[in-house]
């Protein structure tokens, strides 16, 4: 089967990302409706329910706030097609082997950890330590990273 196209992994990452969007922002509606609710209003001096409705209403925006511009910088990424010896940079599609075992990944500016293709490519972001170690490496090469206290050896077998 031959691997995903850049142009379907970013639209498969842009439909998670825009459906953690609508969800965060029906909990920021919720959130701030139940902070200025007739019923959240202090009883006594330690009663704290529409400040804390209103500390979840704030996170919520900020979260939605963070979505939209990854949205965005998702959009905007450029889809390049690597170059025969081009090493791992942001849009790569990076397979590498670790004791045999072959995995597929693609590094994005968000939605690390998400898992497209049918399970088959996970996004890494730049800012991960797999990503770190794997950017700057040409097919052939190996790099060793240190995940959940084990160091790990991989060889990158190929950059798309």
């Amino acid at each position: 089967m031959p691997p995903p196209t850049k142009a379907s992994l970013r639209d498969e990452l842009a439909r998670i990302l825009a459906a953690d969007l609508a969800t965060r922002e029906r909990a920021y509606r919720t959130a701030r409706e139940a902070a200025t609710h007739d019923e959240a209003k202090p009883e006594n001096d330690k009663d704290t329910r529409a400040l804390e409705q209103s500390y979840l209403a704030r996170g919520e925006a900020l979260r939605i706030d963070e979505l939209r511009t990854a949205l965005a910088e998702l959009d905007a990424m450029v889809l390049r097609d690597a170059r025969g010896d081009a090493g791992v940079a942001l849009g790569a599609l990076v397979a590498i082997d670790e004791d045999d075992v072959r995995s597929l990944f693609w590094i994005a500016p968000h939605g690390g950890g998400s898992h497209l293709a049918n399970r088959s490519v996970q996004v890494l972001t730049p800012r991960s330590p797999l990503a770190r170690a794997l950017l700057g490496k040409r097919a052939g090469e190996e790099c060793e990273v240190a995940l959940a206290g084990k160091t790990r050896l991989l060889t990158v077998v190929s950059v798309g």
